[in-house]
């Protein structure tokens, strides 16, 4: 079996909350209750992983399924799953996958190559509209066939000789490092497709949903919680030790965080800013924060008239401040973003891009907005700021605008969902969103604004971007990988369809009665090892 390392140092969150006695400001559980509430912020369109495209979808995803090999607690080689281990072609083109033989959905079928194979047929379908199917590109003919060129699937690189071998074929050499993390992603995991072709779209609900992962769905309360339970048919169901997890939904950071006072549940996604300080100074031990590899950016849609011209979107982005938006709106560890690609990612990886744009320039943005026919903003149309939470940070944005270039912006706020498809769908003038990368690779986050790309937020079609990527994703030299990629980077952010704002992190208060509990940069959660112990979830505190 091939064991590479990920490129670069990859800030890992690896905690393991310890164990602390009764404080008064807690409520003891039942003894015994092995009951895990966690805060989910977002309701799943889907638990479909050819169909999800939110964390908060692939949370819940990946307690009940995995694939060929995840991504590992430490941050470092992927670990065997489905698939017990691997081999490499010396010319790093072809990847032999063997399945355990006692590897079982949890309908008590086995799982098969055959069943990988289908799932990835059915992802790569151009009538599925799989968000991520992008992640198959690595695969010899998955880009031709999810654009129709090419209809026979058996041209594509993904061969079941017998059940247990699953034979993945590349279009160009990658290194374990590299491809794995690939297979590690959302999208490659598999379906049952007996399941899915007897039920269609039903095939997610609780008593169909089949999977083969630690945990299966047995309640979907919409918009209340989502509940999932061991797997008894699970190779490792001896190491579960919870009797369920909960996902608990919330609107918001502040509901989250009464509820969790309130002792109604044990793991949060995030604390509101002004609770930071409280935290950190009377209940430290609850209170986490780790860097992500994750960038907040604003996209611009290009095809709106004002936006067309790269002059004024990098006027609006030279505009902000980013460094007062972490500093004195964030307050969490955020860092100010000079560029696109996490630093996380781009440090240790091909592609750390030489250009950095400033932080803040009002001079040269008021320059370049007069230049493109709007001197102090005059006759500048008023733009839509959108986004689905960090009113505040939406906020400083708007002021920070009307005060540097005298334009105006009115936010509009909307459910994530609802805002991922208005940005899809071009149907937004300016939109605050979140790039998560799937793998930690720069090629697989240019790719997503290269012409065509679903996730092409900004509507922005750049030949001289798209040829330095496709070569980029070509090339096998690591140094001409590298070249490519910093030149399509400075390309993206002096065209600027997009205005990198912060290097997000992640701040939020577990109870230290919680054991195991594992997530990496990327929102890769782990379940296996999670237990609690007795000492119950935290209560309102008296006088707060």
């Amino acid at each position: 079996m091939n064991s590479q390392k990920r490129w670069g140092v990859f800030p890992l969150v690896a905690v393991l909350a310890l164990a602390g006695c009764a404080r008064r400001d807690q409520a003891p559980q039942p003894a015994g209750k092995q009951v895990l509430r966690i805060s989910q912020r977002n309701e799943p369109a889907d638990l479909d992983p050819a169909i999800a495209s939110l964390p908060d979808e692939f949370f819940i995803i990946r307690a009940l399924s995995e694939g060929l090999v995840i991504p590992a607690p430490d941050g470092e080689a992927v670990l065997p799953a489905s698939a017990a281990r691997w081999d490499v072609s010396p010319d790093h083109l072809s990847y032999i996958f063997h399945l355990r033989f006692d590897e079982r959905w949890s309908n008590g079928e086995p799982v098969t190559a055959d069943d990988f194979l289908e799932s990835y047929r059915r992802a790569l379908s151009p009538g599925t509209a799989a968000p991520k199917a992008a992640l198959f590109f690595p695969v010899k003919n998955a880009r031709e066939f999810l654009s129709g060129s090419l209809d026979d699937f058996r041209s594509v690189g993904l061969k079941a000789p017998n059940p247990h071998t699953l034979v993945v074929t590349l279009a160009r050499p990658m290194l374990p490092s590299e491809f794995l993390l690939y297979a590690a992603s959302g999208p490659w995991i598999p379906v049952n497709p007996r399941t899915v072709s007897r039920l269609g779209r039903r095939w997610t609900r609780p008593g169909n949903f089949v999977g083969n992962g630690a945990y299966i769905l047995t309640e979907w309360l919409p918009n209340q919680r989502i509940t999932v339970a061991p797997n008894p048919l699970y190779r490792g169901a001896a190491q579960i030790r919870l009797a369920a997890i909960q996902f608990v939904r919330f609107d918001d950071e502040d509901g989250e965080e009464r509820a969790y006072r309130a002792g109604q549940v044990d793991v949060t996604m995030k604390v509101p800013t002004e609770r930071i300080e409280t935290y950190a100074r009377e209940r430290p031990a609850e209170l986490h924060r780790a860097p992500l590899a994750e960038t907040r950016y604003l996209s611009f849609n290009t095809s709106r008239p004002a936006l067309k011209d790269p002059r004024i979107r990098r006027a609006l982005s030279l505009a902000l401040d980013r460094r007062r938006i972490v500093n004195n709106v964030l307050r969490g560890g955020q860092e100010p973003a000079g560029q696109l690609i996490p630093a996380a990612i781009s440090a240790g990886a091909p592609g750390n891009s030489p250009f950095q744009m400033p932080e803040h320039n009002p001079a040269e943005a008021r320059r370049l907005l007069a230049a493109a026919g709007y001197p102090e903003g005059r006759n500048f149309p008023r733009l839509e700021l959108a986004g689905w939470s960090s009113t505040p940070v939406l906020e400083a944005i708007q002021a920070m605008w009307k005060k540097e270039l005298g334009i105006d912006a009115a936010i509009v706020i909307r459910e994530a969902r609802a805002h991922v498809a208005a940005l899809r769908l071009g149907e937004y003038d300016v939109g605050f969103i979140t790039l998560i990368p799937d793998v930690a690779n720069p090629i697989s986050i240019l790719e997503d604004f290269t012409t065509g790309s679903p996730n092409n937020y900004p509507q922005w079609s750049d030949a001289v971007f798209d040829g330095l990527v496709s070569q980029a994703a070509a090339a096998s030299d690591p140094a001409e990988i590298k070249r490519l990629l910093r030149a399509a980077e400075s390309r993206l952010l002096i065209e600027a369809p997009l205005a990198p704002v912060y290097f997000n992190s992640k701040n939020w208060v577990m109870g230290t009665y919680v054991h195991g509990w594992h997530e990496d940069a990327l929102w890769t959660r782990y379940y296996v090892d999670l237990w609690m112990d007795g000492t119950g979830a935290p209560a309102e505190s008296k006088g707060r």
